[in-house]
Parts: C-alpha cells; sequence; structure tokens
C-alpha cells in the first residue's frame, strides 16, 4: 500500500514540474506567477478529472443499495490519490501565492519565509480549511469509521471536483488574453451551472437518496441521521454555497461591464483579471 501512495504522491508534484517546465518554452512572455497558476490549474484539473470518473463509478456501482453495497474504488482512490492530491495543492497553492506578489515586487515577497506563508493562510484560510478538513476529517471517517457502509455517498462527494475543470478553464482563458470570446462566456454560464449542481443540490439528492432507501420523506431525513452527520455535510456545504455567490456577484459584475458602451476590451479584460 505504502508503495501505491507514494507513486500518487509523485504523480501529481511530478505533473506540476512537467508543466512548469513546458509551459515557459510555448509561452516565452509569461512571468514565473503566469507558469505557476497555469500549471497548478492544469493539475486540478487532471485530478479532478480522475476523480469525478472515479465518482461516476462508484455511484453506478451502488446506486442499488446506497448503504451496503461496496466499490473498492471509494476507500483506495481516497488513499491513493486523494490525499496524496489535497497535500500537494495546498504547496501549489502557496506558490501561486507566493509569484503573485513576487512578480509583482512586493518587499515581502524577495524569498520564501515564515511571513509570506502567514500572508498565505490569511489570505486563503477557507481553501486552506476546506483542505485540511478533507484530509483530518474526511478521511478518517473514510477509512476508518463508516463500518464498510455508504462508498454510494463517498462516490458523490468524488463528484463535487466536475465543476474544477470549467473553474480553471476560465482562469486559463484569461491568462491568454480570451476573456471577451464567446468560449470564456460560456464557460463562465457552465461554472455557474455545474458549481450549483454538484457542490450544493448534490447534498439534498444525497439527503433525498438516503430517505429513499428508508422509506423517510426528505423533510424528515436530517431527523433519522445523528447529530455529527448533519454537522459535517454541514461544514462540507458552507463554503460551497459561500464560493457560489462569490461567483454569481463576479458573473454579474463581469455582466455589467459588458453592457457599458465606454468600457473597451482590453479594460474589460484587465478588470476580469483583477477579480480573478
Amino acid at each position: 500500500m505504502w508503495q501505491v501512495l507514494a507513486c500518487g504522491a509523485v504523480v501529481f508534484p511530478g505533473l506540476f514540474f512537467v508543466f512548469s517546465r513546458l509551459l515557459p518554452c510555448v509561452f516565452r512572455h509569461w512571468s514565473d506567477a503566469d507558469v505557476v497558476l497555469v500549471s497548478e490549474r492544469l493539475v486540478s484539473s487532471i485530478h479532478a478529472v480522475m476523480a469525478t470518473t472515479v465518482g461516476v463509478i462508484v455511484v453506478s456501482s451502488c446506486a442499488g443499495d446506497v448503504i451496503n453495497d461496496r466499490h473498492w474504488l471509494a476507500t483506495y482512490f481516497v488513499i491513493w490519490y486523494g490525499v496524496p492530491y489535497m497535500t500537494y495543492d495546498i504547496f501549489a497553492m502557496y506558490l501561486s501565492h507566493y509569484y503573485h506578489f513576487h512578480v509583482k515586487g512586493h518587499e515581502d515577497y524577495k524569498q520564501h519565509s515564515l511571513r509570506t506563508i502567514k500572508s498565505f493562510v490569511r489570505r486563503e484560510f477557507l481553501l486552506v480549511l476546506h483542505h485540511i478538513a478533507l484530509l483530518t476529517i474526511l478521511l478518517p471517517i473514510t477509512l476508518f469509521y463508516r463500518k464498510d457502509q455508504g462508498d454510494f455517498f463517498i462516490g458523490c462527494l468524488f463528484l463535487t471536483e466536475l465543476s474544477t475543470p470549467f473553474v480553471s478553464l476560465g482562469k486559463i482563458l484569461i491568462q491568454l488574453g480570451l476573456q471577451n470570446c464567446c468560449l470564456h462566456k460560456l464557460n463562465g454560464c457552465m461554472v455557474l451551472f455545474i458549481f450549483f449542481l454538484c457542490r450544493i443540490a448534490l447534498f439534498p439528492f444525497m439527503y433525498w437518496m438516503y430517505g429513499r432507501h428508508y422509506g423517510i420523506p426528505l423533510y424528515n431525513v436530517p431527523f433519522h441521521l445523528p447529530l455529527t452527520t448533519n454537522l459535517g455535510n454541514s461544514c462540507i456545504l458552507a463554503p460551497q454555497v459561500y464560493w457560489f455567490l462569490l461567483l454569481c456577484r463576479k458573473g454579474y459584475r463581469l455582466y455589467k461591464r459588458s453592457r457599458r458602451p465606454d468600457l473597451s476590451p482590453t479594460a474589460a479584460g484587465s478588470d476580469a483579471s483583477k477579480d480573478d
């Protein structure tokens, strides 16, 4: 098992390293911050495709009996690739944060230090907390406290990654200067729709599937579940709602800018980049 875990720990940093070496050869005008940002987004998209694929397999295999049906990927994907990715991604997000300010010439970002780490944690507190919670809460539940039940719901949680490639594509299009193209606008609509579907509506769906299994109406399911389960779901759902509201607000601002006749395409693109 340790060999497989080590393999997962090599895959994502290895992909990041490869992208960070290839991208400057293609986009010679990009700064270090641009290269790190896009490399991080590409690796995130690859992991998201893997997780979504596993989620579809597990959910479709365990839909008959959502409590007792089992699929080996529900547990082993978390060990093989979930833990290594979440650990890697915290570091990759820090690098992206560091180079973003380093390229801008901030005095505190001339080199890595405890101050730059504290600044990263402060600015990206919710994302860091989200990753740490997955490692310290979801992982033990998946491996030790489920009593070999609920693989269906673990598969559903994998499906939350479906929105990641679309979010990443939006940032990459902005990086390529294509924020005014139809693809970027279409992708923005897809981000809102898929994010709502797989990160917010997914939770009522899981409650509904649980209630259907036991013959309980949806509104009574929370009272049938342990308090810790409801609290855990609320802790996962709350940041998703917050991020969805941020996406809606950003989309509304971009829509208003696109309706302003006095705003040039260049200025609109600059504003979109600042929002990102």
